[in-house]
């Protein structure tokens, strides 16, 4: 098995798709650097440093947008849930977001959740196989002693490997480069968790701090989950279609369409059980409300579980048997 996945790891490498990755990474995390220094150096001019005026300025302006009516009911309560949670930073004396690399990184990992990241584990994950067929490496591939679920199941451990490469390199290059700008503290400024949201009300009976660093470690193990799922399925769109370029369009219109849907189904309530609904997990350390009413942490890791095991089953029963050969 060993021999098998480095096989796998060394052509992945040759393709220098994981390159690739981190080229996107070292150009785009720096220009979002500089637009996050822009705001705030004018937040610092505008408030002049004072960073309860600029909460408090927040909580006025969302409270203000609740009173316009050509706002969506799904976005005031959003905005209710925010204002009751940035008047309880408030209230205890804790800057949320704070000026340096680790706040950064959490808010950079938020927003990358649900089709950043995806995104680049679609560039590693959408031709392990079809590739291989399109260039007709498979039949070598196959032509050898050994059987088909061990080479799918080589392919799947490598996946793995680079679907937590390109987590941990970004979270890494985030901090580096933020903290050239932002400095390199933070890891033990406070931030709560544990907000429960219903409809658009925040209770706050279970809240409580953690470090920065904890939960950064909770949110890049909930990225890695919600990441190794669209990766799962990506292998298995691989598998069932031969043109590399059709597994990745394919697996990048239902993220995209994930991202629609997460703001305009909160009525489709049948909408929850879609695996690209339930990808921004963070939303829930965060304390956001739901996409759709009633979705909570363990359903929504309950319905990618379930999909990413469906996707394994497919997977495996069809590269076993399927006539690649011909």
């Amino acid at each position: 098995m060993l021999p098998l996945i480095q096989n796998e790891t060394i052509k992945v490498w040759k393709k220098k798709r994981f390159a690739v990755v981190l080229l996107i990474l070292l150009i785009l995390i720096p220009v979002f650097v500089y637009a996050q220094m822009k705001i705030a150096q004018n937040s610092a001019e505008k408030f002049k440093g004072d960073w309860r005026a600029e909460l408090q300025n927040r909580i006025t302006d969302n409270t203000r947008a609740l009173g316009s009516d050509r706002i969506p009911e799904e976005w005031k309560k959003w905005r209710r849930a925010l204002v009751q949670q940035l008047q309880y930073y408030l209230d205890h004396d804790i800057n949320p977001q704070s000026p340096n690399a680790v706040t950064f990184t959490r808010g950079f990992m938020d927003n990358a959740v649900t089709m950043f990241i995806p995104l680049m584990v679609l560039a590693i994950a959408s031709d392990l196989v079809s590739g291989e067929r399109s260039t007709g490496t498979i039949k070598m591939l196959l032509t050898r002693p050994v059987k088909r679920w061990r080479i799918l199941a080589s392919k799947l451990v490598t996946l793995t490997l680079y679907v937590s490469l390109i987590i941990v390199c970004t979270i890494a290059l985030c901090y580096l480069i933020s903290g050239l700008v932002f400095g390199y503290k933070g890891w033990g400024e406070p931030i709560f968790v544990g907000f429960q949201v219903s409809g658009a009300n925040v209770y706050t009976a279970t809240v409580h701090a953690v470090p920065q660093y904890l939960y950064l470690l909770m949110q890049g193990g909930l990225i890695w989950f919600a990441s190794m799922v669209v990766a799962i399925l990506a292998l298995m769109v691989s598998v069932l279609v031969r043109s590399t370029a059709a597994s990745f369009v394919t697996m990048m219109a239902a993220i995209i369409a994930g991202a629609i849907l997460t703001n305009m189904a909160s009525s489709w309530h049948s909408a929850k059980y879609l695996f690209n609904v339930n990808l921004e997990l963070t939303s829930y350390l965060q304390g956001t409300p739901p996409p759709i009413e009633g979705m909570t942490l363990g359903f929504s890791l309950a319905v990618l579980g379930i999909w990413a095991l469906a996707a394994l089953g497919v997977s495996f029963a069809v590269f076993t048997k399927q006539d690649i050969l011909n």
